[in-house]
């Protein structure tokens, strides 16, 4: 039998076949990172037995398009005073973040196991102070975007270049707080900050209609002074038109409202509000890896 690491690096080699024949491979590679990302976030939550694996996979494509193509960070500079900022303000889906963190080499891969370990740097929410490339320590939901326009407004103060980015939760964004934060950043015309809000229709009590409905989300940020983009969540070419936009709008900042699919990737888990906060268990563990593994055999024949 072959391992997952002996395919995984199959799969570079293709890719680096195909990328001499001249093929736009652009796109193709970030679906082949975003799907190694689904693969450590399965593995996290499992070696955990706990954490938040629907709303991981949902994001995992943006996170992808963020650290592999938009933001300027880098792991052998991580202090670096130019870079850009990215907050998770929904902090519970921070087994996304640390797969793609791991992927960027912020942190060693083999450490994602640790997940929720009690002698672990990787907590079941982001923590600045132990883990490399936390930018802002999440928990209480709402409070991330607040974190994320401050750090826009002082690049403003600070006459800095850098961007700032953070991805809130469609159930999050029935928090007050969030709302304040809003209104100040289009108050300030914070063009540098771009809030993405991860539209998946399902919180932990169920649909977002039926717990306390936050729709027409789009028209809510236009009132604040936001320019505002809808896109697919999956779908690399509209996130990187929604991102060009953005860095291309001035004198607002950016809300983009990606529809997405809770539990992407994992058949059983997708649009299935159960998978919020459940880990898999040693028989679904095996299911959601061998489907995301030929998911990425398949894109390697394209």
């Amino acid at each position: 039998m072959i391992s997952y690491g002996v395919l995984f690096i199959y799969n570079h080699l293709i890719y680096d076949i195909q990328v001499m024949k001249g093929k736009n491979m652009d796109t193709l590679k970030l679906k082949q990172i975003a799907n190694e990302v689904r693969k450590s976030i399965i593995e996290e939550v499992h070696s955990a037995k706990s954490g938040h694996p629907g709303g991981s996979l949902s994001v995992a494509d943006m996170l992808t398009y963020l650290y592999f193509e938009e933001m300027n960070v880098d792991a052998s500079k991580k202090d670096d005073p130019d870079r850009d900022r990215f907050v998770l303000s929904k902090g519970h889906v921070a087994p996304a973040l640390y797969a793609v963190l791991a992927e960027k080499n912020f942190i060693p891969k083999e450490d994602l196991k640790t997940l929720r370990k009690i002698d672990s740097y990787l907590q079941g929410h982001p923590d600045r102070k132990h883990t490399p490339g936390v930018e802002m320590s999440a928990g209480s939901l709402g409070q991330g975007i607040s974190t994320a326009v401050g750090m826009a407004l002082s690049a403003k103060m600070d006459n800095k270049d850098f961007r700032v980015y953070t991805v809130l939760g469609d159930g999050e964004i029935e928090e007050g707080q969030v709302w304040e934060a809003a209104m100040f950043a289009g108050h300030r015309k914070l063009d540098n900050l771009v809030v993405i809000v991860d539209n998946n229709n399902l919180q932990i009590d169920g649909t977002i209609e039926e717990v306390c409905s936050p729709y027409p989300i789009d028209k809510k940020f236009e009132a604040f002074n936001f320019h505002v983009i809808n896109i697919d969540a999956h779908d690399f070419e509209q996130i990187k038109s929604a991102l060009d936009e953005a860095r291309a709008t001035k004198g607002m900042p950016t809300a983009i409202i990606m529809k997405s699919v809770k539990g992407k990737g994992v058949s059983f888990m997708e649009n299935n509000v159960s998978w919020h906060g459940s880990a898999p268990n040693d028989e679904q563990y095996k299911t959601a890896m061998e489907e995301l593994q030929k998911a990425g055999e398949a894109l390697c024949q394209k």
